[in-house]
């Protein structure tokens, strides 16, 4: 091997790689972690004193010189330098900076040195968790994500309270059965990564079972349509919603088909069924909500009646009506025909009023004219006449009668009875012979 001013022979370099590659599967190798656009110190051995002529490589398909203590030979890139004449330094490291280096010292004796780099870089922001059934399983997937960093970051699962270690992983995933979960129980996700922070980050889930709500009775005429609904609440992961037929066979569940459409958003779900039949349709159905935190179920009576006949319950509404009318006038007619004859007056207009007044007025007028006749005559005619019916009376009376005063027309009408009565009987005694 050549340590002058030219590169490495050919044939040195592939002697190196076979001795790289038997050291490397023993295990001869040191690890260093650097970080993305940081710098790094790669040291050759750990040996202490005089060193010798130094030489890195870095170890892809086939050694690539990099750097030389003989300085006839300028490094690879200007990122590349020695420190102490032995170690190397990296200056900006990036994700392709990471490999194999190996170290080759010529003192007494040749030796070669391994060394593994590792670039890595921390994620950006915090790690999210969350849960949700498992596919074709009736389990519960805790999921845990750190994205963002290099490499991947280290998962510890951890139950609240308590603190009992659940599971360990580079993926973030734990499978769950029903016998670890329970109701409000929380799940803590630990992450740690290779260049920090020390403490790591955690993020936390609480699981749930869910709440049910609906109508408990609906109703669906012969041929119509009905919708059946049912709320999912307080679930977490999201609860899965069955629409089952019949307590009996609540195994038996409704698929989608021409007469039962099922259609669900988020955790509210719906079932129409079309074309509604008092044999197929009528009885219970049943809402069901499975998670692996609880199952509850939810029964809802589904009536189906004849359509009614509308036309028919107008006429019969109506009828009723008219006939009530036709009752009512009827007894108003029977027990009172009085109201009712003042009622057709009142329709007509008449003023009863004016009518007395007009009687009053001719009363006056004549009791003016004949007031000085009734003077001079009135020794005369009692003597000679029998009792003069009083004016006024008959005036009362007739209006009265015009008023529609049925009882004081009925006495008026006595009142003259009697007046002709006793005009007839002083008539008589009169015409007796003395």
């Amino acid at each position: 091997m050549a340590a002058g001013g030219g590169a490495p022979e050919p044939r040195v370099l592939v002697c190196l790689g076979a001795l790289l590659a038997a050291w490397v599967a023993v295990g001869l190798e040191a690890v260093v972690i650097g970080e993305v656009h940081e710098n790094v110190t790669l040291h050759c051995g750990n040996i202490l004193g005089p060193r010798g002529l130094v030489t890195w490589y870095r170890n892809d398909s086939e050694p690539v010189f990099l750097l030389s203590s003989n300085s006839s030979l300028p490094p690879a890139e200007p990122r590349f330098s020695l420190v102490d004449a032995n170690s190397l330094h990296i200056k900006s490291l990036s994700l392709g900076d990471e490999g194999n280096y190996t170290c080759q010292e010529i003192l007494n004796v040749t030796q070669w040195f391994q060394v593994w780099l590792q670039v890595a870089n921390p994620p950006p922001s915090a790690p999210q968790c969350w849960a949700q059934m498992a596919s074709g399983s009736f389990m519960l997937q805790l999921t845990c994500r750190w994205d963002g960093g290099y490499p991947d970051p280290d998962f510890v699962w951890i139950e609240e309270p308590g603190g009992v270690i659940v599971g360990k992983s580079k993926l973030g995933v734990e499978m769950l059965s029903e016998s670890q979960l329970s109701d409000g129980k929380k799940f803590k996700c630990v992450t740690s990564h290779i260049v920090g922070p020390e403490s790591g980050a955690s993020c936390v889930v609480q699981i749930r079972g869910p709440s049910l709500l609906s109508e408990p009775m609906k109703t669906c005429f012969v041929g119509g349509n009905v919708t059946l609904t049912c709320q999912v609440s307080g679930a977490y992961p999201p609860a899965k919603i069955l629409w089952l037929r019949n307590l009996s066979q609540p195994e038996v569940v409704i698929q989608p088909s021409s007469r039962h459409l099922i259609t669900q958003d988020g955790q509210n779900s719906t079932l129409t069924i079309h074309n509604c039949s008092q044999d197929l349709d009528e009885g219970y159905y049943v809402c069901r909500a499975e998670s692996p935190v609880g199952v509850r179920e939810v029964e809802i009576w589904l009536s189906v009646k004849e359509p009614l006949n509308i036309g028919g319950i107008v006429g019969t509404i109506v009828s009723l009506l008219l006939l009530g009318l036709a009752i009512i006038s009827g007894l108003l007619l029977y027990y009172s025909p009085v109201f009712c004859w003042k009622v057709g007056n009142t329709f007509r207009g008449q003023n009863m009023d004016d009518v007395m007044v007009l009687v009053d007025s001719e009363e006056e007028e004549e009791e003016e004219g004949d007031a000085a006749v009734e003077e001079e005559e009135e020794a005369h005619e009692r003597e000679e006449l029998p009792k003069e019916i009083p004016k006024q009376d008959h005036i009362h009376r007739v209006t009265a009668l015009v008023n529609g005063n049925i009882e004081q027309m009925g006495n008026g009408f006595q009142d003259l009875q009697d007046d002709s009565s006793e005009e007839h009987s002083d008539i008589v005694q009169e015409d007796r012979p003395v």
